[in-house]
């Protein structure tokens, strides 16, 4: 089977839609028809079931796709290789982001790279830092670009701290909170960030907040919060000079320093000797430089 066959039912099988695979492959769908009937030859059995639904792989389908997937990885994988020989920046970048970094500061770091390597293409995937670890693991990504405390025992760079604020329309100082009826509104996480925020209220208070709204997007959190339905716990990262809120930065009292949170760019070291990895750090490390130094 050829790399071009292996694509074509790599994409059927994931669009499991002729027509879409077709404008994805940029085929006609009778010639993406033709060239699928040419590969069930070759194979001597029926790969796809066609119905109202779309396509469903049959079993032996199931079995050429996995073979077709694995021929695609192993040709990423000694592209990337032979691209660690050169010195040209091109190949594929496989990030995985925690979303806040992803939604917040990554845009202008990929702009900035995209920029200076025209000819490297990016794979972005985003979401809680612990399954940022866990896409590292599995081979997903080249390098991931995580939350707080991360064990982590591959490289490790600090990028940047940000300060964690109650933000409100309406109160002004951390003890407000004691006698408002206001609801404290919370965004899920990962269980690190969630610990942090509850180990620094039991420091300070007695007892839980009188009102909980409980979302599932920090994004979400944030916008009740700057429409003024209640108080939220969040980093300087999500937060500009416009938005027209109390910021209060939380305190450890016991130790008289803001509470923070550490951003990190992690991965293996196989993986930082690629040429676009490379880059990405160079390119990442200068804005993070920004950060503090704002004549940058």
């Amino acid at each position: 089977m050829t790399v071009t066959e292996a694509e074509i039912l790599k994409i059927l099988a994931e669009e499991r839609n002729m027509r879409k695979a077709a404008e994805r492959l940029f085929l006609s769908q009778p010639a993406l028809s033709q060239r699928l009937q040419t590969i069930e030859k070759e194979w001597g059995t029926q790969l796809f079931i066609r119905s109202q639904k779309g396509l469903t792989a049959t079993p032996a389908g199931e079995l050429v796709i996995s073979y077709a997937n694995e021929m695609i990885a192993k040709k990423e994988e000694i592209f990337e290789m032979i691209q660690a020989l050169t010195t040209k920046v091109n190949g594929t970048l496989k990030i995985a982001c925690a979303s806040i970094v992803g939604q917040n500061w990554l845009p202008k770091v990929l702009k900035d790279f995209v920029t200076k390597y025209p000819e490297a293409k990016i794979s972005l995937m985003t979401g809680w830092s612990s399954e940022i670890v866990k896409a590292l693991y599995e081979g997903e990504a080249h390098v991931g670009i995580v939350r707080g405390q991360v064990d982590w025992k591959g490289e490790k760079i600090h990028l940047f701290r940000d300060t964690l604020y109650l933000v409100d329309k309406e109160l002004k100082t951390v003890e407000d909170v004691l006698t408002t009826d206001r609801p404290f509104i919370q965004f899920k996480s990962d269980s690190n960030y969630y610990q942090e925020i509850q180990q620094w209220w039991q420091r300070h208070f007695a007892s839980n907040p009188s009102r909980q709204i409980l979302v599932d997007q920090i994004e979400t959190c944030k916008q009740m919060a700057l429409n003024g339905i209640g108080y939220a716990i969040l980093p300087s990262i999500t937060l500009n000079e416009d938005d027209g809120v109390n910021k209060i930065a939380l305190m450890n009292n016991e130790k008289e320093f803001g509470l923070t949170r550490d951003t990190w760019l992690i991965g293996y070291e196989s993986s930082f000797e690629l040429r676009q990895v490379e880059a990405f750090v160079e390119v990442v490390q200068d804005h993070a430089r920004c950060l503090f130094d704002y004549t940058k």
